[in-house]
């Protein structure tokens, strides 16, 4: 299990060898201000940490604008329903549905937010639970999808031609035990096996370390999980916490184009 002293070890190997280690921050299911949402917003100004909220269309309350000024606002899902077969792994947008059927729900869901949010709304497709078909995957660019945001290292920045991938890697809730916080040493494996991978080629170096959390199910163990953890990084200097643009701004396979004109693409944005 990863230690404290192993995690400064590996960022000390960045700062050595003169190399950022980028980071980014995702929550997930946002739907209506909330206590926890307060909590989120008042931990995130503490930090200066640039966030990206991943809203749910169907569902979400309009009131929540005057909540969530200076953040990046992505599309997660639409109905934010499992509509996989009984023995497949949840998805929302699955073979199991229409391709059609889909895709409406994806236009409705980008207008839904863009209207709303404005310039705060990033054509990012956040898919719940982490999935989605890939048939769906590819016809994201044509429906004005930017990028693409799931679980676990990307395979490829670039999944689908005039699309990006930024994904996130350590999730501190134990989903399958206590739903409660994992333990220390465990979220900490998730941050040090991500930087390994990406120093030492086995991942992509450009893609950030992302933090995902999901402020409703929050627990007082979670929240101080995710207090110790950013504040240890914020303390390291070869850290720096970027905005989702920035991350997009470090893939070469794309053309400038790709950018909503008025996104503050700058590496440097963010607190580190």
């Amino acid at each position: 299990m990863t230690s404290w002293e192993a995690l400064t070890a590996e960022l000390d190997l960045w700062q050595a060898e003169k190399r950022m280690a980028t980071f980014w921050w995702r929550d997930d299911d946002l739907i209506a201000p909330s206590a926890a949402l307060d909590r989120l917003i008042s931990l995130r100004d503490h930090f200066n940490i640039p966030l990206a909220l991943a809203v749910i269309p169907e569902t979400v309350d309009s009131s929540l604008t005057d909540y969530v000024t200076d953040c990046f606002i992505l599309q997660h899902g639409f109905h934010h329903h499992n509509y996989a077969d009984p023995s497949a792994k949840k998805s929302e947008f699955s073979n199991a549905r229409p391709v059609e059927e889909m895709e409406a729900d994806l236009t409705n869901g980008q207008n839904i937010l863009s209207q709303l949010f404005g310039d705060q709304f990033l054509p990012f497709f956040v898919p719940p639970w982490n999935r989605i078909d890939d048939e769906v995957l590819q016809q994201l660019p044509k429906l004005g999808y930017i990028g693409l945001s799931r679980y676990k290292p990307r395979l490829k920045a670039v999944p689908a031609a005039g699309m990006v991938e930024v994904n996130t890697h350590v999730d501190p809730i134990d989903w399958r035990g206590s739903r409660s916080s994992l333990e220390t040493s465990q979220i900490l494996t998730m941050v040090l096996e991500h930087l390994i991978a990406r120093r030492t080629g086995h991942a992509d170096v450009r893609e950030p370390t992302g933090l995902l959390t999901h402020h409703l199910v929050h627990d007082e163990e979670i929240w101080a999980q995710i207090y110790k953890v950013m504040s240890f990084l914020c303390n390291h200097p070869s850290v720096r916490w970027v905005p989702l643009p920035a991350a997009i701004a470090l893939i070469d396979e794309i053309s400038e184009d790709i950018f909503l004109p008025k996104v503050e693409a700058d590496p440097a944005d963010g607190n580190g």
